[in-house]
């Protein structure tokens, strides 16, 4: 079974191939809200806390079918997460780490919408909320949710470090390298998104 996937416009799409180990959160942190602004879409993206609405998937779950030479990317910080958004019209796809072993990507909600599957339909409800203190707010939290998916996200690593499954990922190379080279905010521009969170 599959989730569809694509950007604002349409110009790249795909799917999620559903496994059922799939977690379905809510982050709260101040690097999530600025990533929102950069693109200027905090409005579509962020709840009324501040918080954006994810799917954590691994990587190899992920398939583009159309449109992948739009997918680009950037980093808050020289050695902050790699943030891929479609750069034809700035919709947030996913989180991942810099480094593809840690097979895991973050699908911000925007790219999940769709009238003919919602993502609770799809992902189960939000089960768990992160980095509640940087919330505009206070959302109820979700610690024994939190704590599953949480050891979820640990042992799907494990196995796919074990098994290799990492290799398997539209994000990255063979090598390891980003598909893209990602580009870094200054300390001009990550000041002026901060100072907007």
């Amino acid at each position: 079974m599959h989730h569809p996937l694509q950007c604002e416009c349409g110009r790249l799409k795909g799917y999620v191939t559903l496994t059922g180990s799939e977690t379905h959160g809510v982050c709260y942190c101040r690097d999530c809200q600025a990533y929102t602004h950069v693109l200027g879409k905090a409005r579509e993206v962020l709840d009324e806390m501040g918080g954006t609405e994810v799917v954590g998937v691994r990587p190899g779950n992920v398939t583009f079918t159309q449109g992948r030479e739009v997918l680009t990317c950037l980093s808050l910080t020289e050695s902050g997460l790699l943030r891929w958004y479609a750069e034809c019209c700035s919709t947030p796809i996913g989180n991942t780490p810099r480094n593809f072993k840690m097979s895991f990507v973050g699908l911000v909600h925007t790219c999940l919408r769709n009238s003919e599957q919602p993502l609770d339909a799809s992902f189960g409800l939000v089960n768990m909320r992160a980095n509640l203190k940087y919330a505009k707010g206070r959302p109820a939290p979700m610690r024994l949710g939190t704590i599953t998916g949480v050891v979820r996200f640990a042992v799907s690593l494990v196995l796919a470090r074990c098994s290799g499954a990492y290799r398997n990922t539209p994000f990255f190379d063979a090598a390891g390298t980003s598909i893209v080279t990602p580009r870094v905010l200054s300390r001009r521009e990550l000041g002026r998104v901060m100072n907007a969170v």
